[in-house]
């Protein structure tokens, strides 16, 4: 068959097209297969609406996440502030002499000749402890 003119070539046999559907056939397609296919994409998109809020990469998750990097940055810089603090102290025991006799008399309890050394904490030290009587 020519598609210009509709006719049939010599030779050829005529093709049969395709009866169509059954009106009451393409009628029940219609009512029971567009309902069901909607709600089918409403629950594919209900359930990956809920997989990005709750999924396990979602935004709950991503919350909790930045929440804990501004808790772990402040700890960061937390720590940062302190070791230039301790580094600024070791700095000074390594090269002032009055750092080092302060941090001597506090810590080891180190006087100088003909100094007497007054604790007024109330605890005692472990070096006199009293002796139980009878020993």
């Amino acid at each position: 068959m020519t598609e210009e003119t509709g006719e049939h070539e010599a030779g050829a046999a005529p093709v049969e097209q395709a009866e169509p559907a059954p009106r009451s056939a393409r009628d029940w397609t219609a009512h029971v297969w567009r309902p069901t296919g909607t709600a089918v994409a409403i629950g594919l998109a209900l359930l990956l609406g809920w997989h990005v809020f709750n999924g396990k990469h979602g935004l709950t998750s991503w919350e909790q996440k930045r929440t804990e990097d501004k808790e772990l940055q402040k700890a960061i810089e937390d720590l940062q502030q302190e070791n230039a603090r301790l580094r600024v102290r070791v700095d000074k025991l390594k090269s002032d002499p009055d750092a080092i006799e302060h941090e001597a008399r506090e810590k080891l309890r180190y006087a100088k000749p003909g100094e007497v050394i007054v604790d007024l904490s109330g605890e005692t030290p472990a070096t006199q402890q009293t002796q139980p009587a009878g020993k």
